[in-house]
């Protein structure tokens, strides 16, 4: 499961029809896993954890190896607040909580599960050797592997080792959680993935490690040796890569700048390269001019995904049993009878004030910006924003006005403020995004604040990031300054040409370079 602010409808997945609506409206976290789709577990808005279906090699942990369409709550796991949480097809299960503890259950021929035996695991077990002094963030299991990542950056693997995937120098299976060191020796790693029998990693200056099997290239290393320890990809070294995802036997790798690699098995055009032949090194996936923000395999499937900017979903490789072999919007499954379609006119109380923003017909209140109206409602923004509630009383002279002029802002900022308190939502290009988080910082509007340093960190690119860097500087957006100054680290020969750099004003420049310098990025 990724953390994520998007809301996803469950009713989607056939399993879930099993649910009442009083039970599918508790639903606040849910992954459905197995390799045929038939179990389910889900996290509740009070942090109750339910788990229902097939039952395979008792990886639902409710202590008995019995089907159930009723769902039956892990009293082990209530109140734990799951924050991560993977599944292997043998099948077995790993989570990690907020708290950082490991759990796991199900399938264990192999001490996938962490505890020093092969016994099969029922219920929810901690797994505390070498993992209670660490904090995990994330974990991820291949076939009948297990790994986990800690919050300073350690990684520690178990399980079947037949293929080097554990990353221990042999192939002798892990009983219980090992660190992965070797090359990954004094590395930060910040993402992990499993495929079927193979391990990749990537470290926070943006580095590619992979071991583990690799018969058909997916460890991308030019070749198709196995790997005992980690390896690093050196095809990828122009790149800095974000995130690594890994399907049954081919990887996919989404860099900082959007761009998207794929390398492995392609028989069912997993790859997305309009072929079947298996690629042994990264290549470039097009997808047609549109920047990648979230990329998605499963090492159960050959199967691949990625999320465009623009929020569209794309899929490739083996889907619905037929090969695609390009980059294709992901629609919905076949209908299995004619339908009819009943337009509903009732509109939501959401649907209703997104349709009346900017509505000279009903609005009581006009902003003039830049020679520009805005038409809202002074109520509207009265619940909405504390700004508003503060101007618009008695003793302020706004609150006779019927036009209210604004000059510290531009129209589309200003207007994107406004439709967002109407909407919750912001659809800017980056650069004027940095306006609106200088609006959100003077109207003390946080939440509005990390939804545009989201926006920013999506848009970066080597153009513009040396602005967006002093930007942040300029507003106290301290984890967006962190995340500019990484990325002008990244691709510093490219940054150092841009206008951008050299307008910049002194003393920030001469604090980049030192920091930069600390960082190591002038040593030869």
């Amino acid at each position: 499961m990724t953390q994520s602010s998007i809301m996803v409808d469950v009713g989607k997945w056939p399993i879930f029809t099993l649910l009442s609506p009083q039970e599918i409206a508790s639903i606040r976290k849910a992954c459905v896993f197995g390799t045929s789709a038939n179990e389910a577990i889900y996290i509740t808005h009070n942090d109750e954890v339910f788990v229902f279906g097939l039952n395979c090699s008792n990886c639902l942990g409710t202590g008995d190896n019995q089907s159930t369409i009723v769902p039956k709550k892990l009293e082990a796991l209530c109140g734990k607040k799951i924050s991560s949480l993977s599944y292997g097809s043998g099948p077995h299960v790993v989570l990690c909580t907020e708290d950082g503890e490991v759990y796991a259950w199900g399938h264990n021929g192999y001490s996938q599960l962490g505890n020093g035996t092969t016994n099969q695991g029922i219920t929810p077990v901690q797994v505390c050797t070498n993992l209670l002094i660490k904090k995990v963030v994330e974990v991820a299991c291949g076939s009948h592997h297990s790994m986990a990542l800690s919050m300073d950056g350690d990684l520690y693997a178990w399980g079947y080792n037949n293929c080097g995937q554990v990353g221990s120098g042999s192939t002798a299976n892990q009983p219980t959680p090992r660190r992965v060191s070797n090359c990954l020796q004094g590395k930060i790693v910040v993402g992990i993935a499993c495929g079927q029998t193979s391990s990749m990693a990537v470290v926070n200056n943006g580095e590619v490690y992979g071991w583990g099997y690799n018969g058909n290239g997916q460890l991308g290393l030019g070749n198709n040796g196995n790997q005992l320890t980690p390896c690093r990809v050196a095809a990828l070294h122009s790149v800095c890569v974000l995130q690594i995802a890994c399907g049954y036997a081919h990887t996919l790798a989404l860099t900082d700048e959007g761009l998207l690699y794929a390398w492995g098995a392609n028989t069912y055009g997993q790859l997305g390269t309009g072929n079947k032949s298996n690629q042994l090194s990264p290549v470039q996936i097009m997808m047609e001019k549109e920047r990648v923000v979230e990329i998605a395999a499963c090492h159960s499937a050959h199967t691949s995904a990625a999320k465009t900017q623009s929020g569209q979903v794309y899929m490739w490789g083996q889907c619905r049993g037929q090969s695609v072999t390009f980059p294709h919007l992901a629609t919905p499954a076949v209908m299995w009878r004619l339908l009819s379609v009943e337009h509903e006119d009732f509109l939501t109380v959401a649907e209703s004030l997104k349709k009346e923003f900017d509505s000279p017909e009903t609005s009581d209140l006009k902003f003039r910006v830049d020679g520009k109206y805005i038409h809202v409602h002074k109520a509207v923004l009265k619940i909405r924003c504390e700004h508003f509630r503060t101007m618009f009383q008695s003793y302020w002279n706004e609150d006779m006005k019927e036009v209210i002029e604004i000059d510290q802002f531009s129209y589309p900022v200003y207007r994107a403020f406004l439709e967002y308190l109407y909407t919750d939502s912001v659809d800017l290009p980056p650069e004027d995004a940095i306006g609106l988080l200088d609006l959100a910082t003077s109207y003390c509007e946080n939440r509005l604040k990390k939804l545009c340093q989201h926006i920013i960190k999506r848009g970066i690119t080597v153009e513009n990031a040396f602005s967006l860097l002093s930007a942040a500087v300029r507003y106290d957006a301290e984890d967006l300054e962190e995340f500019c100054f990484k990325f002008c680290v990244n691709h510093l020969t490219e940054v150092t040409q841009t206008t951008a750099f050299w307008q910049m004003d002194g003393p920030l420049l001469k604090e980049f370079i030192a920091k930069a310098s600390k960082c190591g990025a002038f040593k030869n």
